[in-house]
């Protein structure tokens, strides 16, 4: 059985709030709140936007290193591939490729191209197979976000599928605490139980890992700064904890998509896997290019420490 996560109180994009507020002051408290970003009001830090970071590292490199001699965006991912035609780390195989303007050897540059990343939460479950079939037919990879507990130690065969098929091993924390509210011993914990799990089954380490309900602080950007991880939020939730209507999660997610954004679905609700083609077959339509978060901040590298967010 696939762990429940509560998100009643998943701040940010998916955040709500009830009850009514009056008067100027509070309203302008209210604005804050929302500015400082996913972990609520109160807990201030530094975000940058993919764009932001991939933008940066061209610039960097287009002062740095003669037009001759400047790499490719991306090349399948961050390192040499191996013969599953992904890399040693977290890169994606394309061979079977994504949609927009890739090069001859599979990379994709999401400055040229209309891109979004992919992202699914809290698995492998029993619905991850599905998800990773529909995935490789319409030639498309993702980044996973896995939780440990009841899911990595249950389904060791599919996180060594899904790091076989191309996309992106990330990490979730192993038992979904929220780490604003988890001491320092134990944040690390979270997080290091789901690197050492994931590089012993694909000899991979996760450089991404998301915080429960996207709640973090200075005090989690350090310790994930030591521990060699980035941290990813998102801009666009489609709720698929709050319904198993496919269609309403699908539309909920086209109607949030704009460039350069990322998707936060889970695949372990039943509604969600089943949506999935409708949603990429709209959001090629569209003109989007599929990505992994790596692929969308590409030529710049996740820093440590660091807080993504569209």
């Amino acid at each position: 059985m696939a762990t429940t996560i509560d998100h009643k109180r998943t701040s940010g994009t998916s955040m709500g709030r009830k009850g009514r507020i009056s008067g100027l002051s509070v309203s302008l408290v209210g604005a804050v709140c929302l500015t400082l970003g996913l972990s609520g009001c109160g807990a201030s830090y530094d975000t940058t936007s993919p764009r932001s970071a991939r933008e940066h590292a061209v610039s960097d490199a287009d002062h740095s290193t003669p037009a001759a001699s400047k790499p490719d965006v991306l090349k399948k991912g961050d390192g040499a591939d191996d013969k599953n035609g992904t890399d040693d780390k977290n890169g994606t195989d394309d061979k079977n490729g994504t949609n927009g303007k890739n090069g001859a050897d599979g990379s994709v540059d999401c400055a040229v191209a209309k891109c979004v990343a992919l992202t699914f939460d809290a698995g492998p479950s029993g619905n991850t197979p599905r998800l990773l079939k529909i995935l490789k037919q319409e030639k498309a990879h993702a980044t996973f976000f896995m939780l440990g507990r009841k899911h990595i130690d249950r389904h060791p065969d599919l996180v060594r599928r899904i790091a076989d098929e191309g996309h992106e091993l990330a990490n979730h924390t192993w038992s979904h605490k929220i780490l604003t509210k988890t001491d320092s011993d134990e944040v690390r914990t979270e997080i290091t139980r789901v690197q050492t799990a994931v590089k012993k089954l694909t000899g991979r380490t996760p450089l991404l890992m998301r915080p429960p309900q996207g709640r973090t602080d200075e005090r989690v950007s350090k310790i994930c700064r030591e521990l060699g991880v980035a941290q990813v939020l998102w801009s666009v939730t489609a709720k698929d904890y709050q319904t198993n209507d496919s269609a309403l999660i699908e539309k909920r997610v086209l109607d949030q998509t704009k460039r350069d954004g990322i998707i936060l679905l889970h695949d372990i609700y039943k509604g969600t896997v089943p949506a999935v083609p409708g949603i990429l077959a709209k959001l090629k339509k569209e003109g989007y290019t599929v990505v992994t978060v790596s692929q969308l901040m590409a030529p710049a590298v996740p820093e440590a420490g660091k807080v993504y967010r569209p």
